[in-house]
């Protein structure tokens, strides 16, 4: 797969995935006391072809070595590269002496 189609793939499965949720979020009714008006073999079949969007956005990042991009909260620990560290708390060295 060349670089462009795989690039026109991925764009296809962006605007694939955007325009289901916008399908989800405008017939979801506002309390769970309402009727959906989907049934349940379209809200399964839905399910399923976001399942089959993501597995094949995933093989495409894949192949294309881009690395797993995953939402993090900035206060994690474990998903920061680096630590900030206040000057402050940094000790002084003492001048050495000869």
């Amino acid at each position: 797969m060349t670089d462009e189609s795989g690039s026109r793939e991925r764009e296809i499965l962006m605007v694939m995935r955007k325009v289901l949720a916008r399908v989800i979020r405008d017939t979801t009714p506002p309390s769970r006391a309402m009727k959906h008006p989907l049934t349940e073999g379209t809200i399964e079949d839905i399910r399923q072809c976001l399942t089959l969007i993501s597995v094949r956005e995933r093989e495409l990042a894949d192949a294309a070595g881009a690395a797993q991009e995953r939402p993090y909260y900035t206060d994690d620990p474990q998903a920061q590269a680096s630590r900030v560290v206040p000057i402050t708390k940094i000790p002084r060295r003492k001048p050495e002496t000869e």
